[in-house]
This record gives C-alpha cells, sequence and structure tokens, in this order.
C-alpha cells in the first residue's frame, strides 16, 4: 500500500522521529513508520508539530518532519512552516489531502493545499502516483537541504496512500538526501581580494548568523576567529558558535563595534533588520563589506557588498584560515579590541547593578540574572515573548552553537515551548529552559500535555507580568489578561508548579524545578513580573508594540 511505502521512504531518509497529530488519511502512514521504529510524537496543535520539527532540526542539522491530516490539519501548519521559511530551517512537512479522483466534487475536507503550502515553503509538490512516493520523498528532503535549507511541504492525496502498488514499478532512490549535501569551495580569487582588504583594516567585525549552523562551520569560525582576533557578533539564533564570555565577545560594545567597524566580514546570515540591512547608521557609511553565503541571490540582495564569496560557510572559512598567515593575524587588531573590552568592562559593571534589583514586583531583568546564574553552560535555552524576549537576549549568555531558539526574524510568538520539546526529542539527554512571556505561553500551552504523555521534561519559567508587553501608560488595547495561575494550570496536566513573588524565592524555586526534571517530570514556574518595565532595545520598525 502507499502509506506503507511513505512510511518505508522516511526510513530510507535516516527519520527517527516526527510531530503529528492523527487523522485521515495519514494516520496509517503513521502508524506504519511508527511500527518501523520511527518515534511518533503526537501534538496538540498541528502549528506546534511545525516548531517542534524545527527546534528539532536546528539541534540536530537535519530536515525535521511533521505529519497533518487533510483540510485544517495542514492548514495548522502554516505559522509554523512561514517562521521555518524566514529562519532558513530544513522542515518537512506532510499533509493528507483529499483523493485526486474526487478533486472538483466538494470532497471531505477538499482544499488546494498545495497552492497555499507555495507561499509558506521554500518548494511544494504533491505525489501523484504511488509508485513514485520514495522518489517524491527523497526530492523533498533534497530540496529542503539544497542551496540555502527552508522547509518543504509534499500533498498526499488518500487515493495515492491508499493505492495497492506492484513493488517492481517503485521508483526507489539510491542515496538518501543527507549524503548529497553539497559544500561547495569559494572563489579563490574572491577570498584573495577579501584577506587583502581584511590585511589594510584596523577596526574589522565578524558577524555571524544560522548559516553557520547548517554548514556545520561552528569549529572553522571559532578558529578564524582565535586566529585573526577579529570581534565577533551573531544573529539572536547565531549564538553561541564561540562561547559568550570568551576573549573575542564584547557584547556591551555591540553598537560601538557595529558603528565604527571599517571592514565587516558577513558569515551565513543575512543583512536584514537585525543588523539594519548592513547601513548607517548601524555600520559606518563607509564600511567595506565582504560576504560568505551559499546562496548567490542572497549576497546580490545587498548593494553595499564590496566582495561577495559564495560557498559553503566551513569550506570557506577553512580557505580563508589557510590562506591567510601574517596578513590577517590577532596582533594586528589589538588595539581595537582593547578599546572594545574597555567598553565592555565599563558596561558590564553598570549593567550587573542594574540587574541585581531587589524591587518587587520583581522586574524581569533580575528573573533573567537569576537564570543566567543558575543555567549550567550546556543548556539549551528557548526563549519567546516580548519584553522577556528583548531582557533575556540583553542578559543570557549562551555558550554552545546551536543551543539558543528564540521567535526569529519572523517574530512568531508561541514558539518557545514546541522548540523547547523539539530540542528534548532531539537531544534528551540535554537540560532544557523554556523561558516565556505569559502571553506567548498561551499560543501553544497545552503542549504541556505532550511533554508529559511523551516523557520530555523541560523546565518552563514564565514572566508573569499579566499582559502581552510592557505598558506603564495603560494606552495599548487588549493589553491586560490578568496574572494568571499557570503553575495551577501545569500541575492539573502533571507537571510540577511553583509560584513566585520576590526576587530572593526565584532561585530556590528554579533548583526545586530543576530537581523535578531531573528526575523526569516538566516544571513551570510562574514568576510575577514587573508590568511597566520596558526593555530596551534597537527598534526594528515604527510600529513596534
Amino acid at each position: 500500500m502507499g502509506y506503507e511505502l511513505l512510511a518505508r521512504a522516511l526510513q530510507q531518509q535516516g527519520v527517527d522521529t516526527f510531530f503529528f497529530i492523527m487523522g485521515a488519511p495519514m494516520s496509517s502512514a503513521e502508524k506504519a513508520a511508527i511500527d518501523l521504529g520511527i518515534r511518533g510524537i503526537d501534538v496538540r496543535h498541528e502549528q506546534a508539530a511545525a516548531m517542534m520539527a524545527h527546534a528539532y532540526a536546528r539541534l540536530r542539522n537535519r530536515p525535521g518532519v511533521c505529519m497533518a491530516c487533510s483540510g485544517p490539519g495542514t492548514l495548522n501548519f502554516g505559522t509554523g512552516l512561514a517562521n521555518a521559511l524566514m529562519d532558513c530551517v530544513p522542515v518537512v512537512a506532510l499533509g493528507g489531502a483529499s483523493p485526486i479522483g474526487e478533486f472538483g466534487r466538494g470532497a471531505f475536507q477538499e482544499f488546494d493545499q498545495l497552492a497555499a503550502m507555495k507561499p509558506l515553503t521554500k518548494w511544494a509538490d504533491r505525489i501523484l502516483e504511488a509508485r513514485r512516493i520514495p522518489e517524491m520523498v527523497n526530492l523533498a528532503f533534497r530540496q529542503a537541504l539544497a542551496g540555502k535549507p527552508g522547509p518543504v511541504y509534499l500533498d498526499c492525496p488518500s487515493d495515492v496512500l491508499y493505492a495497492e502498488i506492484d513493488e517492481a514499478t517503485v521508483v526507489w532512490p539510491t542515496e538518501p538526501a543527507e549524503a548529497l549535501r553539497a559544500r561547495p569551495a569559494g572563489d579563490p580569487a574572491a577570498i584573495e581580494k577579501a584577506l587583502d582588504l581584511l590585511s589594510k583594516a584596523e577596526r574589522p567585525v565578524a558577524i555571524s548568523g544560522s548559516g553557520v549552523l547548517w554548514s556545520d562551520a561552528a569549529a572553522a569560525l571559532a578558529r578564524w576567529v582565535e586566529q585573526t582576533g577579529m570581534p565577533l557578533y551573531t544573529t539572536p539564533q547565531g549564538r553561541g558558535v564561540v562561547p559568550e564570555d570568551g576573549p573575542h565577545t564584547f557584547p556591551n560594545a555591540r553598537s560601538t563595534a557595529l558603528r565604527e567597524a571599517d571592514v565587516v566580514l558577513v558569515v551565513g546570515t543575512r543583512l536584514n533588520y537585525v543588523f539594519g540591512h548592513g547601513q548607517a547608521p548601524r555600520f559606518a557609511k563607509n564600511a567595506r563589506l565582504i560576504r560568505i553565503d551559499i546562496d548567490a541571490a542572497e549576497i546580490a540582495s545587498t548593494s553595499q557588498v564590496e566582495i561577495g564569496i559564495v560557498g559553503d560557510a566551513r569550506t570557506v572559512l577553512e580557505q580563508m584560515t589557510a590562506a591567510a598567515g601574517e596578513r590577517v593575524a590577532a596582533k594586528r587588531y589589538g588595539a581595537w579590541r582593547e578599546r572594545l573590552a574597555a567598553i565592555e568592562t565599563d558596561k558590564a559593571a553598570k549593567f550587573e547593578a542594574q540587574i541585581s534589583t531587589d524591587q518587587t514586583p520583581i522586574h524581569p531583568l533580575r528573573l533573567c540574572k537569576e537564570i543566567r546564574d543558575f543555567l549550567p553552560r550546556d543548556a539549551i535555552l528557548s526563549v519567546d515573548g516580548q519584553e522577556i524576549l528583548n531582557f533575556g537576549r540583553q542578559t543570557i549568555p549562551t555558550h554552545v552553537f546551536g543551543h539558543r531558539l528564540n521567535s526569529g526574524t519572523f517574530g512568531t510568538m508561541g514558539v518557545g515551548l514546541p522548540f523547547g520539546l523539539g530540542a528534548k526529542a532531539a537531544k534528551p539527554d540535554a537540560f532544557v529552559m523554556v523561558l516565556h512571556g505569559d502571553g506567548s505561553f498561551g499560543l501553544n500551552g497545552m503542549e504541556l500535555d505532550t511533554a508529559v504523555r511523551h516523557k520530555l521534561p523541560v523546565l518552563v519559567v514564565i514572566s508573569l507580568n499579566g499582559g502581552w508587553t510592557a505598558d506603564p501608560k495603560r494606552m495599548k488595547p487588549g493589553r491586560d489578561l490578568g496574572y494568571t495561575r499557570f503553575h495551577e494550570l501545569a500541575e492539573s496536566l502533571g507537571c510540577v508548579g511553583e509560584y513566585v513573588e520576590k526576587p530572593e524565592d526565584i532561585r530556590p524555586a528554579l533548583e526545586r524545578a530543576a530537581a523535578a526534571v531531573k528526575a523526569g517530570r516538566t516544571a513551570l514556574v510562574n514568576v510575577r513580573t514587573d508590568a511597566d518595565a520596558q526593555a530596551q532595545t534597537v527598534r526594528f520598525t515604527k510600529t513596534m508594540t
């Protein structure tokens, strides 16, 4: 049967986990996959399934898989897939569909899902013949990984899934997609130009993002930074490529470093609003830009790039490190690092005093400080919300690459708990914390039930400021949500719950919750915070909340 072929095709691609909600016509395929030993984690909303697959992909550096029934089930993937598209994450979504033989006749849940999915993915197609199921699954995985990675969608009509097949007619790929991932080298002439430019620089910086993850380039970038002594700044989701308390990171001097840099090396990240589009006033007007990216179109999208190197980030960085020699060496930029280090030392001391406040209601910065001081260095942290997202970005470092998850460039609310559970499924031995705003938690909070049923113990901390954002003047419509007793909701679902109102009680509550997680239970710490505390951050748009 077609559904059995689908399960075997997933097995051929090396899939060991998928996220789903049961429903026709996919149920038989889901059961067949589980019977083959693939772990199926059923969730409470298909949006969360796509988000869990997203986090799983980031932690394992391979495509995450989600499945849904036809019609509204598949449509519920939408926000999760759009978020993966904006974050360039390889998610393979399989959606059941009404039978091809009844298209146009008003079949149950008939809807043009393929048309709906195309704007949300980098590639979308439909299986038209059962014998081609393995071929189409392989193609989906190849498309997800090819060039700049991203989500894909494969439509699975019921009459294809339930068709009987002559095994001799089946088209089986010779290689799983993972075996065909390309690592193109950069043009040696362009690399030589880049090194020549860097050899004349006085204040260079390197900036990087998630592309470093997908090309498995963290070690190569760390070697480059150590050899050249260039200060490094990353996107929020690219954090941890080097330990953030290391000698080449100056987080409190970020604005100065970007504004005064004379040469900027951009590795595996887009120059979007996160980095002020690579333009003044975020960067110096005369800053000279070098870009390394696997996508030529991405390099072409930034007109001020002087040297573009198309290639795999790891391969290109290895080429540059080998060719740099003494021309681009750490001693060249000693004065520049000393300037940034002085700013870092001054601002860090002032910030430490600020976040140590004993005020009540608890300031979110104090909550973040307690979390910072509590977390193991290799913990995975998923952050989701408005104010708490920004406070956490300013306060809580990441020391292991890939271990920081947040809403990404799309600014999607509700990702926190699904990301945390996807990460736990990907790395079951890791300590996973989810730091949520109370508003964002409400979007996928029932996934606590998924955590309990599937034994995915994580520690959830909620900044309970009574609403969606800070609003000292009480001017924002729909801002207030009240002070929900989320800890009691957690307890009703089988989790451990804690409620905190005083700053000195945060650490003991975290320790009790962590002990519960170690014992195999999900725990939630509900911390009442100051509703008027507003994070100070770079404004990305005039309409920010």
